[in-house]
């Protein structure tokens, strides 16, 4: 029996669960080819493949190695076809159409063809068809029914046929090392679309084809299991593995599934698009949406896999309250939960006032619940006390490019690099912290893009497989606005400025001002040098190729805003671009990579204490009217509370209580200590999340929260792009995230009243001009649509900001005075401890420490320079001390050289760590963004058993909080 005859063959051209693989898609060229195919006439780009003009002609060519996310290849020998006039039979995939041709896709001799090859394909393959886990997923089983493949001649699967057998690789061992999907030898047709995604797709290049002729197999490295070869677990192999040899492990346990829905990543701020395949209310796979204009069909290990946090066991699932902090939880109703914290904010505000209390929306929930948070403070509350995360991350962001350009976000999409000739990467690190960005941008640089990264490490970026930058300028942490301000200098005194640029679309005053500023001779890079320890002769290469582009962009991250000088970095970077004239088109711009997945929304929906929605100040009359108007009470017009003063205002005795939605201060904020302390001395902590996280130490009042794939809604990604996000299963506490925002204003005596999310998109709309043109109806007609989004952009909104004029009118040019940080090195503390992500794990780890991500990166560690690691009597894995001005922690050393000497790197995914134990409360000068890249520290040898005194305080407390926590939720 041949898997041909099996009744699975044809089940995978009826399921509606995966889009349709044509192969390569179309060249763009402006030359048309005209040629016949099976006798009609087709005309196509030159440039076009045969099967791609077929497929244009409606005609389909049988394939297994091509695909339209890879380069065509001609491998599999099924797609040949005859071309009059030609001898042979050409690979389809490969061969170019040209003026004139006759092609034919389906004779006799192409059918004996085809059906030989395929026979020696199911020959090398077992017989499992009907238990295979790739059941009615199969392209191979799929061709074998197209080729009209009923028999095989020769042995299968180690049997004998008709007296003729022979080796095969039917019984290869299966390596399941990998904890997300199995590897399963026996199956592989070696027909390198694995490889191949690797290679073009991820960037990665950890996959191969090992061994020649029959011996061919893939191997993951040196023929290592996956899990200890530089595989990156981003799935770009299983999803273009054509049978079940790359398959994901919940779909072997599961089965394949029945039903799909789309809906976007909840992690970074790239926004990838996804289908969720389901049974029933189960998540099968979470599979990257070819269509997702984010990621075009690429996703990474987080969003890919690491799903499945979900439905983990340590969900908070029932509403809790305390009287105080020290007391068990006792669960109670959802009524009874919102009453009680309803009472105590109404008795602490009628004791001490409106302003007594406040809260903070959350970047991990939609752009709807998002708005209602901020409407509950300031219409429900009576007080604009309402900030989001976005203060310790990308507030810089929001004052920079909005004194430079007049609004608050990147001015290109992701794909906008495809057409970048240089890019300058600056305090960012794509490839871990977003990653399907950092492979678009992989992909880019392998075709010939210069690369200048800015970064003290050497990140991944420097030097990636068949990569490296031109420049990296291993900068001094705190040094930034040295090194922007001496790459200006360059630019001025180079005539490097784009003058045409400058005198259209500039203010004149502001860059002439600008200029003689750059050019002093204590802005150069030979007065910075000493500094920024960056030779100056590296910083005037960067700038002169920065400059040249013609197309150049900038890229940067949280190593630009996190800094006491986060906003001056900000504007000194958009001063830089202006000056050379890389706004307002393709392939140029100043992006910065959010890194929440909703960071960019919780800013647009007016998370501020001093903005409205759509980035307008509170006081200002004409916009608070309409506001007003529509919610009905008077809005107070004086700016409210950022977090930081929240807290000190907490300790001060004037703030009594919190609303705290998906957002936990006690871990992400820094000088942990204060946090706690602020948060211990309030009278009602409201917190809102999936688990019980630090924060909820503090907390009265615990209200379940929902995950993305318990909700309608939208995101904002990075690049402004308004996405979907759709209920995939019922919320597993009963209700949404808005809902029960709904039920607390309510409870608080404001009224609202919505039935669905697109309500509130609808206020949203018709409140927010950049938004006016937003609706359900035109997402789900496009996918997606990027704000501004009104009567005066295309459909879709605006995918290029600042095209031919700046929203502020002409761009304006700020001075970019370098003031070093406070933090400086000393006998006592001669170390700089910098801080940032890592590629399995996301944020405070609440999610991804409940996977199988864990298994990569299991604690935060302490990167330290080896030499300055013998100073100190360190090896690798030691148990080293980190002493600051605010406080000391325990982690292990990882000795490493992409580290330079003097500054040592940590991560903060896990609450045991402490690593926000030892930041200072050092903050931007304009906006209160914690400076945490910059910690002077002192670094040195312990015994494994001797921890910090802030770590025992904190276990025995944490362990406290677990045993509370336990006495009236026994299944958490």
């Amino acid at each position: 029996m041949s898997c041909s005859n099996c009744t699975c063959a044809s089940f995978s051209a009826t399921t509606p669960l995966r889009e349709v693989d044509f192969g390569t898609p179309a060249r763009t060229s402006d030359q048309t080819v005209n040629l016949l195919i099976d006798g009609r006439s087709v005309s196509v780009p030159a440039g076009t493949s045969l099967m791609r003009a077929a497929v244009d002609a409606g005609i389909q060519v049988p394939k297994l190695c091509a695909t339209d996310m890879l380069e065509p290849f001609g491998s599999c020998r099924l797609c040949l076809v005859e071309i009059e006039g030609r001898r042979g039979y050409p690979a389809s995939c490969t061969t170019p159409a040209e003026n004139g041709m006759v092609v034919r896709t389906q004779t006799p001799k192409l059918q004996q063809l085809r059906q030989g090859v395929m026979e020696l394909y199911i020959s090398d393959h077992p017989l499992d068809c009907l238990t295979c886990s790739a059941n009615g997923h199969c392209e191979l089983q799929t061709q074998a029914g197209v080729v009209g493949l009923r028999a095989v001649r020769y042995g299968v699967a180690g049997q004998a046929v008709a007296g003729v057998s022979g080796a095969h690789h039917c019984d290869a061992a299966a390596d399941t090392s990998n904890p997300y999907f199995t590897y399963d030898a026996s199956k592989c047709i070696v027909c390198n679309r694995c490889v191949r995604a690797c290679e073009e797709v991820q960037g990665t290049f950890a996959l191969t084809i090992a061994g020649r002729g029959f011996e061919s197999r893939v191997s993951p490295g040196q023929s290592q299991p996956f899990m200890q070869s530089e595989c990156v677990s981003c799935g770009a192999c299983v999803e273009a593995c054509p049978t079940a040899t790359l398959q994901e492990n919940s779909v072997i346990q599961l089965g394949q599934p029945e039903h799909a829905l789309l809906t976007t990543c909840a992690y970074c701020g790239v926004g990838c698009g996804f289908k969720a395949e389901m049974k029933g209310n189960t998540v099968v796979r979470m599979v990257p949406w070819k269509d997702g204009q984010a990621n075009e069909g690429h996703a990474c290990i987080k969003g890919r896999f690491a799903w499945c946090y979900a439905t983990h066991k340590d969900r908070i699932t029932k509403p809790m309250i305390r009287e105080r902090i020290t007391d068990p939880w006792r669960e109670v109703s959802w009524d009874e939960a919102i009453g009680y914290a309803a009472q105590r904010f109404q008795a602490i505000q009628a004791q001490h006032g409106r302003d007594a209390v406040g809260g903070l929306t959350s970047s991990r929930c939609t752009n709807e619940e998002t708005y209602l948070v901020q409407k509950l403070i300031r219409a429900a509350f009576g007080t604009n006390n309402v900030d989001t995360c976005a203060r310790v991350c990308h507030s810089p962001t929001g004052y920079g490019l909005g004194q430079t350009f007049g609004t608050s976000a990147g001015t290109q999409t992701f794909k906008s690099v495809e057409q970048a000739d240089v890019v300058l990467v600056i305090g960012a690190n794509p490839t871990d912290a977003h990653p399907v960005f950092g492979s678009r941008l992989k992909k880019r640089l392998r075709q010939g893009a210069q690369l200048i990264v800015i970064d003290p490490r050497r990140i991944e970026l420097v030097n990636a497989p068949h990569i490296r930058a031109a420049h990296h300028l291993a900068l001094r942490p705190g040094t930034n606005v040295a090194m922007i301000t001496a790459l200006a200098h360059v630019i001025v005194t180079e005539d490097l400025v784009n003058e045409a640029y400058v005198a259209e679309r500039c203010d004149a005053k502001s860059f002439n001002d600008w200029r003689a500023f750059v050019a002093r001779p204590e802005n150069s890079p030979e007065a910075f040098e000493a500094e920024t320890g960056v030779p100056a002769a590296e910083v005037r290469a960067a700038a002169r190729l920065y400059a040249s582009g013609p197309n150049s962009a900038i890229y940067y991250g949280l190593g630009v805003t996190e800094h006491a000088q986060g906003s001056t970095m900000v504007i000194g970077i958009a001063n830089l671009a202006m000056a050379c004239g890389m706004v307002g088109r393709e392939g140029v711009g100043v992006n910065p990579l959010r890194g929440q997945n909703n960071v960019q929304g919780s800013c647009d929906m007016g998370s501020f204490p001093h903005e409205l929605p759509g980035y307008r100040h509170i006081s200002d009359t004409t916009v608070r009217s309409q506001f007003e108007a529509v919610w009905g009470v008077p809005l107070n017009p004086e700016p409210g509370l950022r977090i930081t003063n929240m807290l000190d205002a907490a300790l001060d005795g004037s703030f009594k209580g919190l609303y705290c939605q998906g957002e936990d201060i006690l871990q992400s904020d820094p000088n942990t200590q204060h946090v706690s302390a602020a948060l211990a001395a309030m009278e009602c902590v409201v917190v809102q999340d999936l688990f019980l996280n630090e924060t909820a130490q503090y907390a009265h009042v615990f209200l379940p929260g929902a995950s993305f794939l318990e909700k309608d809604g939208t995101f904002t990604n990075a690049e402004r792009r308004i996405s979907r996000v759709r209920q995939a299963m019922p919320p597993l506490a009963g209700l949404a995230d808005w809902q029960v925002t709904v039920k607390l204003a309510n409870a608080l005596g404001y009224p609202m009243h919505y039935a669905h999310p697109e309500e509130v998109m609808q206020e949203i709309a018709a409140l927010t001009p950049s938004f006016a043109g937003v609706s359900y109806a035109k997402l789900e007609r496009l996918g997606s649509v990027q704000w501004p989004c009104n009567d005066g952009t295309d459909e879709a909104g605006t995918a290029t900001m600042h095209r031919e004029r700046f929203v502020r009118g002409r761009g304006r040019f700020l001075i970019t005075q370098y003031v070093a940080s406070d933090e400086k090195v000393t006998r006592r503390f001669p170390l700089l401890l910098t801080t940032g992500r890592i590629l399995s794990q996301y944020n405070v780890g609440a999610q991804t420490r409940r996977t199988e991500n864990s298994r990569w990166h299991d604690e935060d560690r302490l990167d330290i320079h080896p030499h300055d690691a013998q100073e100190r009597g360190i090896a690798d894995g030691d148990w080293v001390g980190i002493a600051s001005r605010a406080g000391e922690t325990v982690l292990r050393a990882r000795l490493t050289e992409k580290m330079q000497p003097g500054v040592v790197y940590t991560t903060f995914h896990h609450p045991g760590s402490g690593a926000n134990v030892i930041t200072t409360d050092s903050s931007d000068w304009a906006t209160n963004c914690p400076e945490y890249k910059v910690t002077a520290v002192q670094v040195s040898k312990v015994p494994a058993h001797q921890l910090a005194p802030w770590q025992r305080e904190y276990a025995d407390f944490h362990r406290h909080q677990l045993d509370l926590l336990a006495q009236a939720h026994p299944t958490a």
